[in-house]
């Protein structure tokens, strides 16, 4: 068990929380997406209300190690500030004498202060020591609450645990606690559900799941490379050439493990990835010059029918273009079993499966939504965290 918020003496204390404010921006810099801003408005408040003050870092974007304005984490501070009621002060960098002078300023019941851009700088990304040094001047205590970055071993993430007392906040326990509790205490049936265009992104998740689910349910355009490997016609859908065998390799595995393997029995085809364009219902093969786009009627029925019974479900990856309306009926077939289960933990995996999920407005009718895309491929591939392991023990 990892130390937690609750864990320390918070009271005079600067707190230098971690969050994942890396939001989607409109052309005029408008925050679009807020859920993850939302997302830590939990552990900031319960350091606000425990007489801490609190100083948050994040990243944003991708901007190569140097100042990009158009990245610039004010949006976020904005968006942050009218979620809290509170004045936001944001910070002129991240490390440096002008920084602790602007923090000197900082009114702890009444403010809260967001550094800038962690990434505006090649040491954070290098995970470099004297970097994370620095950083860790701007407060007493750290707190880590972005599990989506926590699989990346960065200077704000893990070498800061090096220098400051250490420990995890709300949402990182509750990553933790729900991601966990699904892979290693699953109530059975647990079934896996992938979708997703790669074999190759989800490999580890799969050779990792075959030793604990009872089903794996595959969709997506992954499902096209195992249906080719078993001389089922795919027609024009895309699949991975160079992952064919290791299709063959897992589908053999689950079989000597008694992992039953659900593939799609028909699909919605089109002759090219447009919503205007005519579809037809087809399968289990695909005809020449068409693609799958989602899954067909029949296999909707066939994995809802599967997922009425189980007891612990873990979702990552869509079941089609999900973002094409003609395309969504699959993902949105799946959600809407899973919204309807009596007594399962239903675990979405970040990325595409949350924004599919939180975009039929279902969301709050799962057990736990990632927010983390690759964190949370990594925790479901088995590999530690970095981010989670730096954190000091109870």
């Amino acid at each position: 068990m990892k130390k937690t918020i609750r864990d320390f003496d918070l009271q005079g204390k600067k707190v230098l929380i971690r969050v994942d404010f890396n939001v989607p921006l409109d052309k005029d810099l408008n925050v679009t997406d807020d859920n993850r801003i939302r997302a830590s408005l939990p552990t900031i408040r319960y350091a606000l209300d425990h007489g801490a003050q609190v100083v948050l870092m994040s990243h944003l974007g991708r901007p190569e190690g140097k100042p990009v304005s158009s990245m610039s984490l004010s949006p976020a501070a904005n968006r942050l500030s009218e979620l809290l009621g509170k004045p936001v002060i944001q910070c002129s960098d991240c490390v440096g004498p002008r920084v602790k002078e602007e923090l000197s300023r900082l009114n702890g019941k009444t403010q809260v202060a967001l550094l800038e851009n962690l990434r505006f700088s090649p040491a954070e990304e290098k995970n470099d020591a004297s970097f994370a040094k620095q950083l860790a001047e701007n407060g007493d205590i750290y707190i880590n609450d972005a599990f989506g970055s926590s699989h990346r071993a960065h200077a704000s993430i893990e070498a800061i645990t090096k220098y400051l007392p250490a420990g995890a906040g709300f949402l990182l326990e509750k990553e933790i606690q729900y991601l966990g509790d699904a892979m290693q205490n699953p109530k059975k049936p647990f079934v896996a559900v992938l979708g997703g265009s790669k074999v190759s992104d989800k490999i580890g998740v799969v050779e990792n799941l075959i030793s604990k689910v009872d089903k794996i349910l595959i969709g997506g355009a992954m499902a096209y490379t195992f249906l080719k490997v078993q001389g089922i016609g795919i027609g024009a859908s895309k699949y991975e050439k160079d992952r064919l065998d290791l299709a063959k390799t897992v589908l053999d595995r689950a079989k000597e493990k008694k992992v039953e393997i659900l593939l799609p029995v028909d699909h919605v085809c089109v002759q090219r990835a447009d919503e205007r364009a005519p579809i037809k219902i087809e399968g289990p093969a695909i005809p020449e010059g068409w693609l799958g786009v989602d899954i067909g009627p029949k296999t909707i029925a066939l994995f809802s029918k599967t997922l009425e019974t189980a007891k612990t479900v873990v979702w990552n990856g869509p079941m089609g273009i999900f973002e094409m309306n003609p395309f969504s009926k699959g993902s949105h077939e799946i959600a809407l079993t899973l919204s309807r289960l009596q007594g399962a933990a239903t675990v979405i995996g970040g990325g595409d499966t949350a924004a599919c999920v939180i975009g039929f407005g279902l969301d709050n009718r799962m057990t736990h939504i990632s927010t983390g895309g690759g964190a949370s491929l990594e925790y479901l591939e088995g590999k530690p965290l970095p981010g989670v392991a730096a954190l000091q023990d109870k």
